[in-house]
Order: C-alpha cells, then sequence, then structure tokens
C-alpha cells in the first residue's frame, strides 16, 4: 500500500514497491519535517547532497555521480549539485537513515507508479527516492531555449516506478481535477502535477508589473484530468520576506529607486561626455 500524501508527525507507513519490496517509512515533524526510512540489509537510497541528518551505524553513506540522472555543465555553472549520495545498508541487521528538509517544508511521497511513471515539480523540489526513481532536467537553463510553458517553471522531472519525497513550502493542498475540469492557480504556488494535465500559462497585465509590484504576474491555467500539489509559501517568496524584514525597502517597494538609478546614470554620462569635450579642446 503506497503511502498518503498528508501525514501526522511521527506516523509510521509502509511503502511496497512493484517489485514486493516493503520498506517502511516516517515522517517526522510539522514544518521543517524529516523523513525516517528503514533499510533492510542491502536496501539502498539516493538523497541530494547535504540532506542526512542522521543514520544507524551500519549505514554506508557515497557521494557518486549518478549516469542516469541528467546532470553537465550547465547545471553546475549555475550552482546546481551534479553529484547524488547513496545510502546503502550492508549489515545483517536493518538500518536506519534521517534526511531531513534544507528549509521551513513539508514532505510530500510521490509513489510514481500512481501517477503514470512520471511527475513534474519545481527546481530543487527532489529530496530523495526509493528504487526506481530518475532525476532530470525539463528545461535547459541556456537563455535561448527558454520558452514560456509550464516547463519553464517546474523544471525538474521526475520519471520511474519508485516513491519519491519531494519539498513543498508551507501548507500543502491536493487537487484531483476531472476530466474538463478547470483550476487557476499562480504559478509559483503549484509544487508539483503529473503530466496529464494541461497547462497554459497567463500573464497578467504587461510587464511593467513586474517592476512596480508584480505579485500574482504569471497565474496557471490547468485543466483536468490529473492531480496537483499546490504549496501556500513557495520558498522563494518566503526568502523575499525575509529580505524585505531585515534590510532596506527593495526595489519592488521602491519605484523611485528606478528613477534616481536612472539620474545617477544620467548625470555620469554627463560628467563623462563633458569631460572628454574639454580634454579635445
Amino acid at each position: 500500500m503506497a503511502a498518503p500524501f498528508f501525514s501526522t508527525p511521527f506516523q509510521p507507513y509502509v511503502y511496497q514497491s512493484h517489485h514486493g519490496a516493503v520498506i517502511p517509512f516516517q515522517i517526522l515533524g510539522g514544518e521543517a519535517q524529516m523523513v525516517q526510512i528503514m533499510l533492510k540489509p542491502q536496501e539502498k537510497i539516493i538523497a541530494k547532497p547535504g540532506s542526512m541528518c542522521f543514520m544507524s551505524g551500519s549505514i554506508e553513506m557515497e557521494n557518486v555521480l549518478i549516469p542516469e540522472n541528467e546532470v553537465g555543465v550547465w547545471q553546475w555553472f549555475f550552482g546546481k549539485a551534479v553529484t547524488s549520495v547513496i545510502f546503502r545498508n550492508p549489515g545483517p541487521g536493518d538500518g536506519f537513515v534521517g534526511i531531513a528538509t534544507p528549509s521551513l517544508a513539508r514532505i510530500l511521497p510521490i509513489d510514481l507508479a500512481k501517477f503514470g511513471g512520471e511527475i513534474l515539480c519545481l527546481p530543487d523540489a527532489f529530496l530523495c527516492s526509493i528504487n526506481d526513481v530518475k532525476v532530470s532536467n525539463a528545461l535547459d537553463h541556456r537563455a535561448r531555449n527558454v520558452m514560456p510553458n509550464i516547463e519553464g517553471f517546474l523544471r525538474q522531472k521526475l520519471t520511474g516506478q519508485g516513491l519519491a519525497f519531494i519539498l513543498a513550502g508551507g501548507s500543502v493542498a491536493q487537487k484531483v481535477l476531472e476530466v474538463g475540469e478547470v483550476l487557476a492557480v499562480d504559478v509559483s504556488c503549484i509544487a508539483a502535477l503529473n503530466t496529464t494535465v494541461n497547462v497554459q500559462i497567463k500573464y497578467n497585465g504587461p510587464v511593467r508589473r513586474a517592476v512596480f509590484g508584480g505579485d500574482n504576474l504569471v497565474t496557471a491555467t490547468l485543466t483536468g484530468p490529473g492531480i496537483v500539489f499546490i504549496q501556500s509559501l513557495p520558498f522563494q517568496l518566503f526568502s523575499q520576506r525575509i529580505a524585505r524584514a531585515v534590510t532596506s525597502p527593495n526595489m519592488r517597494e521602491n519605484p523611485k529607486f528606478f528613477v534616481q538609478i536612472a539620474i545617477f546614470f544620467f548625470l555620469a554620462y554627463v560628467v563623462i561626455v563633458s569631460s572628454l569635450i574639454l580634454t579635445d579642446v
């Protein structure tokens, strides 16, 4: 039986793969959660680097480059990790590994076998996985390849038949869309969805709104069938609110800043041109 998508703290669940393997796990905590996964001898899990919080003494940890995961120079150039960490239990007894979220986030266990073997999620949403899960980028980071579609926002693709644990910020709502059912969602609030959902991106107003307060600038119209996971507090929005609280008003809250910058560069241009003219004379 696959795990439900929402859990109370310290509630144990059991994941049974299509190969018959049974792996129990627990999702611990409320807001900044962690998942504890039990490993029998010779079992393993794959996690993102730096996510391990604790593990039993019998577990071996190895940082490796996963060939089946599509990573490369561009991912490394933009600060993305190009390796994964494998936790393996080589001992005769059972062991466990605790994987923690890197920020205030909730952990969603996703059985890919129930999603047609493929879902799209936010960049860096992948936390760890059990059995057959492949992580790839749905969109190239190079500017010439950026397209105005949903893969421009949900740039991480998970494929396979295993169990993946992904991250979502704040409270999480699961919406099951029937055939033809329509749902409008702010793009930043979409944590994950399966590929059967038809997505249309809509820009609400001119580009200048992005300069003078562009909240809810881009919305997505979702048409079923399919399942969508919606997060109430995206990490990007959360980090912006922290920055506003600890620093001076940023550009989005102070449109006069652009005018001041324009005047500064104009005066600098006048001074430079004037100096050149006087030098020639």
